[in-house]
């Protein structure tokens, strides 16, 4: 990462240098690798703390760095493709499913999440537990809900607890015909138990992703995913068939 000029550039010396790093980042270091500390790096650089750390800041913003706690800053990997298209359907843990289950349990779901199920009140449904990981890194917690009367088939015998009840509860999935599903997407603050699994603070930004899937005319399972905002990117298949709500409104976007 080599110096450079900062006292004549028309804009602002955070910006100029936000560049000047990005470019050292494709060139000069590998994912995951940890960068000088904020001293060297201002001494390098000619410049002070204050504006080297607004660089750092919205390369971070930008997808670029991230800040690991007891590691320091590091390369970020590229971003994950978060896909809230409506053409592709595929149930959880289909071969080309990318997340990693490690918990299920016996909960009643929130109440929206209730609602979209159309499960009674505090009627008790298999929430599984799920991450997605990318390059070591987890980038997104899942809850999926899924009614006792989507999967009747389910042994608890096969099936106890744990890692297992949730291959079992995935795999009666897929003897279910998919209807279709939809997904709607928001920004929101990492909960405490998400911000623990993604290796945040409570509060970061996050994207909020909740999947509808459809089969014999009704909702047999809703996913709650929590998206790392730092790591991922929204995707729009080939389409780009998104639906904007706003104001009781929907309007096309393509």
């Amino acid at each position: 990462m080599g110096t450079t000029q900062l006292e004549s550039v028309p804009e602002p010396k955070y910006w100029h240098l936000k560049n000047v790093i990005g470019e050292a980042l494709d060139s000069d270091f590998t994912v995951g690798e940890i960068l000088p500390n904020e001293r060297d790096l201002a001494a390098r650089f000619g410049v002070a703390r204050a504006t080297l750390r607004q660089a750092l800041e919205q390369l971070e913003l930008e997808g670029r760095l991230q800040r690991r706690r007891g590691v320091g800053t590091t390369v970020a990997p590229p971003r994950v493709g978060v896909d809230v298209s409506t053409t592709e359907h595929s149930w959880p843990g289909s071969t080309q499913d990318t997340w990693q289950s490690f918990d299920c349990a016996k909960a009643v779901p929130p109440a929206p999440v209730a609602r979209l199920l159309g499960t009674g009140a505090g009627e008790a449904t298999h929430a599984l537990r799920r991450l997605r990981v990318s390059h070591g890194q987890p980038v997104a917690a899942e809850l999926l809900y899924v009614p006792v009367s989507s999967v009747p088939e389910l042994s608890a015998i096969d099936a106890p607890s744990g890692e297992a009840r949730a291959r079992g509860v995935l795999r009666e999935l897929q003897r279910l015909d998919l209807e279709g599903q939809d997904r709607s997407v928001e920004l929101g603050a990492a909960r405490a138990d998400d911000a623990r699994e993604l290796d945040r603070l409570p509060g970061a930004p996050v994207l909020m992703v909740t999947t509808r899937y459809f089969s014999r005319g009704r909702t047999a399972a809703v996913s709650v995913a929590t998206y790392r905002a730092d790591t991922c990117r929204l995707t729009f298949g080939d389409s780009g068939d998104v639906q904007i709500r706003h104001h009781d409104e929907e309007r096309r976007a393509s």
